[in-house]
């Protein structure tokens, strides 16, 4: 066996029956094929990928001559299932990406948020916090009384002639008073 070969050491323990220097092995493998195929491999198929060399070298564990090196066999072994998983790859079909998975425009939304704010603008003071308060921002007509300093009827009646209001500009285009 060769000095300064743990794996290898490992490797021949857990053919004898060592099933704790096999977990060892295992263990110590892992990480290494981690860099190994990360290098060579998408991100999205690295752990597959090791999932599957450790199979294959767990399959092959009785063709491993103890007292030769462990490191060449395993790799060998690890750049066959490399090899399988880009053919693989290869075979896999590919997916077009299309203009549906594009940002979508906010323009629309940007244009209406502008338009408000303007016929907004155009209302009484009162009548404007009212309908900012219950109708964009969601408060109850209690919590807007309490905001605005307004009794809970008199932000119902600001509400209701301030859409009169904005109804009426918007259709007639009028002022709306």
């Amino acid at each position: 066996m060769a000095d300064g070969d743990p794996w290898g050491e490992w490797m021949a323990a857990a053919q004898r029956g060592d099933a704790a220097a096999y977990r060892q092995l295992l263990a110590a493998l892992r990480p290494w094929l981690v860099r190994f195929l990360g290098r060579r491999l998408p991100p999205a198929q690295v752990e597959d990928t090791v999932q599957d060399v450790l199979m294959a070298i767990h399959t092959k564990r009785h063709t491993f001559e103890p007292g030769r090196p462990f490191l060449p066999w395993a790799a060998a072994i690890a750049r066959y299932r490399w090899i399988d998983r880009l053919r693989a790859m290869g075979r896999a079909p590919e997916s077009e990406l299309n203009d549906v998975h594009g940002v979508p425009d906010h323009g629309a939304a940007v244009m209406s948020a502008t338009l408000l704010t303007a016929l907004l603008e155009r209302l009484k003071p009162a009548q404007a916090q009212a309908i900012r308060l219950v109708k964009l921002q969601g408060f109850s007509i209690e919590e807007a009384a309490s905001i605005s300093g307004q009794s809970p009827s008199l932000v119902k009646v600001n509400i209701h002639r301030g859409l009169g209001r904005l109804s009426a500009m918007v259709e007639g285009g009028q002022d709306g008073q």
